[in-house]
């Protein structure tokens, strides 16, 4: 799922970096509102801290999970994780974003996914699919202004808040599918390329400052 629906200028300039199991508490300050009020997500109970560090540390090794500061403080997050489990599916990805109400409205989800796609090319990874929660056209054409293609829907396939939603699928191709793919690269090799930093800065650049 996705958290980013309308993206508040601030006057501080934004730090993108890959977020560490320490991040856990602010990463989950910024998506437990998400959870609380809205079928953006369908989770029903926001997760602990703890249960926040256990997801970045399950997927830190495979798969980028990078933070957006502004002036020390963590106001944004996206990741990367699996589509599905089994080994076929490994050069596909899900992506989700989620930034803080103060944070909106500066390109700050733009920002995060144009440095996590970047990054999920270099390693290797060839498509990235989303979920939304419909109707939310504010993320359908946040999703499409960035290159994803509405690929199916899943029909009332998730009751919240009193209500029966459908779930939207979009994918965005990352590269021209190899015909015998390398299997994509760990997090800690990637992070010794010179394109890791380049990604980050050119998500940088787009957020507004």
């Amino acid at each position: 799922m996705t958290g980013e629906a309308s993206e508040s200028a601030g006057a501080v300039s934004a730090t993108l970096r890959l977020a560490t199991p320490g991040d856990a508490g602010a990463i989950r300050d910024v998506y437990a509102p998400y959870v609380e009020e809205t079928t953006i997500t369908f989770e029903r109970t926001p997760p602990t801290e703890a249960e926040m560090r256990a997801r970045i540390e399950s997927k830190r090794e495979a798969y980028p999970w990078l933070v957006c500061e502004r002036d020390g403080r963590v106001v944004a997050y996206a990741y990367a994780g699996p589509v599905r489990s089994r080994a076929a599916y490994r050069w596909a990805t899900e992506s989700s974003v989620y930034v803080a109400d103060g944070a909106k409205r500066a390109g700050v989800g733009r920002g995060l996914y144009t440095a996590l796609f970047d990054l999920l090319a270099g390693q290797g990874y060839c498509s990235v699919y989303a979920a939304v929660t419909l109707p939310n056209p504010t993320s359908a054409a946040f999703h499409e202004a960035l290159g994803f293609g509405r690929v199916g829907v899943w029909e009332d396939v998730g009751y919240k808040l009193e209500e029966w939603c459908d779930v939207g699928w979009f994918r965005r191709a990352l590269c021209d599918p190899p015909a015998d793919p390398d299997p994509p690269l760990p997090v800690a090799d990637a992070r010794e390329a010179s394109w890791w930093d380049e990604a980050l800065r050119a998500g940088e650049a787009v957020i507004e400052s």
